[in-house]
């Protein structure tokens, strides 16, 4: 390695080192000290001085590897003519010695404060480059999703929503959803909370007195429930069950034909358009028509259930109405 080369690298600072082989394409450099940049920096720019000579900023280099023949002229011209020789004059008032010593000493100073300098920047650890901060940021981001995406999987939370969802998006969930409505506000009627007992208020704990109530189990021993809960299974169940079976749409074959035998079995068994249609036809006749199929539904019973209905007649047309429009839209996506 030549001695004028590695002057020159060895009078870069570390940050200088990194970009002069960032530019001549130095690989794996980010963790070398100064020194052992400076070695492959000579080797690397040595083995490609083809192709990096003609870069102007580093011509320095490549200057110092080859020798500067005007630098070669000077110097045989310097070593052909003779020096003439200096002249001693001896001065008669010499200047005392305690005031020449300070210039020597600031001489020397001025001398050796260079390489000092560079000693000493060589020591401190200068911080990595941009491009290794970013590579290192990128690795623990890609760390954490991973991470973050394993925790998810394991969970369960994925395929627990995805059953939940398949099992709500039909029309059979819909209807059922707006019969359990309609039931929790008839038990809310007919089968009223009762008052049990109290928990008294504590001082100690700032607590207030929390009454503690339960369903009026009793009101299963009077005929005023149950000949309202009939009515209610008869209108909104058993009668549009009983309609949708046999006016079963879902049971013609895009032919035209009737299914028959094991071909039944791939249809709906009951139809839920027929069976919302024939619960709002029910619903009409007897709250809104006065129909009581031969005196089996009391009027006191009907009028209780029609206030006991979330939205009377009213909430049994929309949620009929809601149903029906679901049943249409899921059969024409099975199309």
């Amino acid at each position: 390695m030549s001695s004028g080369a590695t002057t020159w690298l060895h009078g870069q600072r570390k940050v200088e080192l990194l970009a002069i082989a960032d530019k001549v394409g130095l690989k794996d450099y980010d963790n070398l000290k100064k020194p052992e940049l400076e070695a492959a920096l000579d080797n690397h720019m040595r083995a490609n001085q083809t192709m990096l000579s003609n870069d102007t900023s580093l011509s320095a280099f490549f200057k110092r590897i080859s020798g500067s023949p005007v630098k070669k002229d000077s110097m045989s011209v310097e070593a052909k003519t003779p020096r003439p020789r200096r002249k001693t004059v001896v001065k008669e008032d010499l200047e005392p010695t305690d005031v020449s010593e300070p210039e020597t000493s600031g001489t020397a100073l001025a001398t050796r404060s260079p390489r000092t300098s560079i000693s000493f920047a060589s020591s401190v650890p200068l911080p990595p480059s941009p491009s290794v901060v970013a590579n290192q940021i990128d690795r623990q981001t890609a760390a954490v999703r991973a991470r973050i995406a394993d925790i998810w999987d394991q969970s369960g939370i994925t395929g627990t929503s995805d059953s939940i969802r398949d099992t709500l998006s039909n029309t059979v969930t819909i209807e059922s959803i707006a019969n359990c409505l309609e039931l929790w506000g008839l038990f809310g009627v007919i089968l009223p909370w009762k008052h049990l007992v109290a928990i008294p208020e504590s001082t100690m704990l700032g607590t207030p007195e929390i009454p503690l109530r339960a369903p009026d189990l009793f009101q299963l021993l009077s005929s005023d429930f149950w000949s309202t809960f009939q009515i209610w299974v008869a209108t909104s169940v058993m009668l549009p069950l009983f309609f949708s079976y046999f006016f079963n749409m879902t049971l013609k074959a895009k032919n035209g034909h009737v299914r028959h035998g094991k071909n039944v079995q791939s249809s709906m068994q009951y139809d839920p358009l027929t069976y919302n249609i024939s619960k709002a036809l029910i619903a009409w006749l007897v709250y809104a028509q006065g129909v009581r199929l031969g005196g089996y539904f009391n009027n006191q019973s009907v009028a209780v259930l029609e206030a006991a209905i979330p939205g009377g007649l009213q909430g049994v047309l929309i949620g009929t109405g809601i149903g029906a429009l679901t049943s249409i839209y899921e059969a024409i996506l099975k199309k």
